[in-house]
């Protein structure tokens, strides 16, 4: 086997792993295997990567003692349950407590502690029954962070000076509870410094290295001193723990968040969080004591906050809740989706989901196509049943200023008022009124004396007879057939009447307007803009 390709992680006792497909399934047989013919270049190449491997200032009559040591590094992987051994992985730990038939066998290995694995980093050999002075030899793996000997029958003085040395640096953890050392102090080093030197995890009741006396008062005041500690981060925990349940639910996790907390309710830190403290930056639009921000919530859901600033009643924000209650429950493709709400006593906020959206009196503007009209009629109608037949109690502003549009051209409505008392018949009217606006690009409430009165005499005035003066004028010279566009006229008027005969059921008009649009086709062939020509020629003007 080729052991020179080894990677640089590797420590020696990989080369045993190696080979534990021709070595036995027992220590004794397995220590008493000669080296492979390769394992001198093999530890020559380790060295050559990796200087500060223990093994690589041996002299060539040590080698066998060095591949002795890979052996036992190979079997006390698996005896520590090391998940990483058959796959070829380094000792990290040497895990033999409780093991007192095993343990004194390895740690009469001294070949294997003079080369300890550089990836060991805890030793136990805890609750054996040891007996003899502290296995200096253990000291040998200097990198080690954690060493317990509790529990065993270890006497004689501790190597205080050797644990307290600069090569042990990484030793932070010690355990030599119940056992006899000796409490005699040398090299000017102070039991207190020794104690002082490793972490609080640290132990050495019943280990003989000071009076009982002294152990309870030193372990008793440790107790003390814990317990405090305790008390203060527990309270320090409580109270970061109230201060997220009142202030930004949104950082806890959702076991520890209070039963009745929702995810529609919003406190003003996490407005503030999302709009960075109401920047300049994030205000979209203000009006009034209105203003509307665009902010990012902590899970990354971009949404607009409409506010309300000032004092109101509070029979005011009694209704203001109910109408929250009931919005966040609308669930449509053509609505706004309203996330929450924030109420204060001299704040009151919407959150919705963001879209970048325009409302449609703009888009309108902009001279857009025939079908992407009859589109947005479309989607309005749906909105429209679905409000009426799930929550008839909500009403709606349905005007051109007020419906805005996604980036596909579908639209939303977002205004709301709960307890509405407008009746169908009123609702349907409103949208003839829209349908007409739609078609001729006129605000019925500007530019008529007598508002929207004035407006649909104005419509009725010229149609059917001269349907093209209704159209917007930026439409009359793209090539619409006529038919669709005087059907969607006449649905437009026949909502807006008022009279009972004439006027349809919303799901009426609905279902009218989805026919015109999924009929209607813009006019591309020469043959079909002669004829859409000619379907305008024919018509009075």
């Amino acid at each position: 086997m080729a052991y020179a390709s080894l990677p640089l992680s590797f420590s020696l006792s990989v080369i045993a792993l190696s080979l534990s497909s021709t070595i036995s399934s027992t220590i004794i047989e397995d220590l008493n295997r000669p080296p492979p013919p390769d394992f001198q270049d093999t530890v020559r190449n380790n060295c050559l990567r990796t200087p500060s491997l223990r093994y690589c200032n041996s002299t060539h009559e040590d080698l066998r003692d060095v591949f002795r040591s890979t052996v036992v590094a190979q079997h006390l992987c698996r005896e520590s349950n090391n998940t990483n051994c058959t796959d070829g992985g380094s000792t990290t730990k040497i895990d033999l407590r409780s093991r007192p038939v095993i343990a004194p066998l390895y740690l009469s290995f001294s070949f294997f502690w003079k080369y300890c694995p550089l990836t060991v980093r805890s030793i136990d050999l805890s609750s054996n029954a040891l007996q003899g002075p502290f296995p200096l030899e253990i000291l040998n793996c200097s990198q080690i962070e954690s060493l317990d000997l509790s529990h065993n029958d270890f006497h004689g003085e501790v190597p205080v000076e050797e644990l307290m040395s600069t090569r042990m640096n990484r030793l932070t953890l010690l355990n030599l509870s119940y056992n006899h050392f000796s409490s005699r102090e040398s090299g000017g080093v102070n039991l207190s410094q020794f104690f002082a030197r490793f972490n609080s995890s640290s132990t050495f009741v019943h280990s003989g290295l000071f009076s009982e006396g002294h152990s309870r008062h030193h372990f008793g005041l440790r107790r003390v001193i814990l317990l405090v500690l305790f008390a203060v981060s527990l309270v320090t925990m409580m109270g970061c723990c109230g201060w997220l349940c009142l202030y930004r639910p949104d950082y806890l996790p959702f076991c520890l968040k209070r039963p009745n907390s929702t995810s529609t309710t919003f406190t003003l830190a996490m407005l503030k969080a999302a709009t960075k403290g109401f920047s300049p930056d994030t205000l979209v639009a203000e009006s009034g004591r209105v203003e509307i921000y665009r902010g990012v919530l902590k899970d990354g859901t971009e949404v607009g906050i409409e506010l309300e600033r000032g004092k109101v009643s509070i029979e005011s924000r009694k209704e203001f809740l109910r109408e929250c209650k009931v919005l966040v429950q609308l669930e449509h493709c053509n609505l706004i989706k309203v996330l929450g709400w924030c109420d204060r006593r001299e704040l009151r906020a919407v959150v919705t989901r963001w879209i970048d959206v325009d409302s449609i009196q703009r888009w309108l503007a902009g001279a857009p196509p025939w079908r992407q009209r009859l589109k947005v009629l479309a989607g309005v109608t749906e909105a429209m049943c679905y409000m009426q037949e799930n929550w008839p109690q909500v009403g709606y502003d349905l005007r051109t200023s007020t419906v805005l549009l996604s980036q596909s051209h579908d639209p939303l409505i977002s205004r709301f008022k709960i307890g509405d008392n407008t009746s169908s018949s009123k609702r349907v009217h409103r949208f003839g009124v829209f349908v007409l606006e739609i078609v001729s690009n006129k605000c019925s409430r500007e530019g008529f004396e007598r508002g929207e009165a004035g407006f649909l005499e104005w419509v009725r005035s010229h149609y059917p007879g001269h349907a093209r003066k209704i159209m917007d004028e930026k439409l009359r010279k793209t090539n619409i057939a006529y038919e669709p566009l005087k059907q969607t006229i006449g649905i437009g008027l026949m909502c807006a009447d008022l009279s009972v005969n004439q006027q349809p059921g919303m799901d009426r008009a609905r279902r009218m307007i989805k026919k015109v649009y999924e009929s209607s086709t813009t006019l591309t062939s020469p043959r079909e803009q002669r004829t859409g020509s000619d379907h305008w020629n024919d018509q009075p003007r």
